[in-house]
């Protein structure tokens, strides 16, 4: 009975504080989601062509700062590229770890947040519909690209830590479902590139006790200018824009939607046919929630088989 009285105690507290622990949910809920899936909120190049039988493994850190917490997520990403129908595809696990810290207040009180460990992994996998044909490492060395559409579907699987005592955590106890279309247009060295991506969520029903947390999809739109160096290294400038995402408890609306925009940049750079290093970098522009963040992240990739 205690139990249930303090549980009920801390939900009443919660729905009358300030918009303090709403920005601290909904900046941890797009953290998340952004650095699972390699900075999936502005990711160039998600419709490419490769070669099929094409292998590809990518270690990597990056960092999310708001003005008072920072998330840090080290991430492990494995890729196939295979033949469906006669154009390429690939399939993908993103493997994710995270720390997240930091300190508010709320009227005079301190408020830390602190967690650790596995993030929900997410696999996903995409299909170039047009423009990407399936080629051997042989043949792909004559393509040349014009217009590339392709589809993708991913969905994050509810391993993650997580603490329904806790407001913050690095799982989110829920699945996350998120299809995807784009285009790519080559015009000589340069890529220009336009995606949509929908975020579905399931509920989680053990928020901070026994409550239920649900929310409505988060829409996002993002497009990328490539150029191609001679070398195969390229460097890309990138926005994306999200809107939606309102949240309830028990049914309740709790906020209302979101909508911002952040600004990004990425350069790839070869170091040999097999490695590549990658740089990337993001900051918010624009949030009408005041959960803007600024994310830099570092990777490397190994590629293998495919002919080579």
């Amino acid at each position: 009975m205690a139990k249930k009285i303090l549980l009920a105690n801390s939900f009443s507290c919660w729905r009358s504080l300030p918009s303090f622990f709403i920005k601290l949910f909904l900046f941890c809920a797009l953290g998340f989601i952004t650095c699972q899936v390699h900075a999936q909120e502005i990711e160039a190049r998600a419709y490419s062509n490769a070669p099929i039988d094409s292998n590809f493994i990518t270690g990597g850190i990056a960092q999310a700062k708001s003005s008072t917490y920072t998330l840090t997520t080290e991430v492990i990403n494995l890729t196939h590229v295979l033949d469906v129908a006669g154009q390429s595809g690939r399939l993908s696990l993103t493997l994710p770890y995270a720390q997240l810290s930091g300190t508010g207040s709320v009227n005079g009180q301190v408020i830390n947040a602190s967690a650790e460990g596995l993030s929900d992994p997410m696999i996903k996998a995409s299909v170039n519909l047009y423009g990407a044909p399936a080629l051997t490492e042989s043949q792909f060395k004559n393509y040349q690209q014009d217009l590339i559409i392709g589809a993708s579907l991913a969905a994050t699987i509810p391993w993650g830590k997580y603490n329904n005592d806790q407001m913050v955590n690095i799982g989110g106890n829920r699945t996350v479902i998120q299809p995807g279309i784009g285009a790519s247009q080559a015009v000589g060295p340069w890529r220009l590139e336009l995606a949509g991506m929908a975020s579905i969520y399931t509920s989680n029903a053990s928020y901070m006790g026994n409550n239920t947390l649900s929310q409505n999809p988060v829409y996002s739109t993002e497009t990328h200018v490539i150029y191609y160096f001679p070398n195969t290294a390229w460097i890309s400038a990138d926005a994306t824009y999200f809107f939606g995402g309102q949240t309830y408890i028990n049914g309740s609306t709790i906020n209302g939607s979101q909508e911002s925009w952040r600004f990004g940049s990425t350069l790839s750079y070869p170091i040999d046919k097999y490695n590549a290093i990658r740089l990337t970098g993001s900051t918010g522009v624009y949030s009408n929630t005041n959960t803007s963040y600024d994310m830099l992240g570092i990777s490397w990739q190994y590629r293998w088989g495919g002919g080579l």
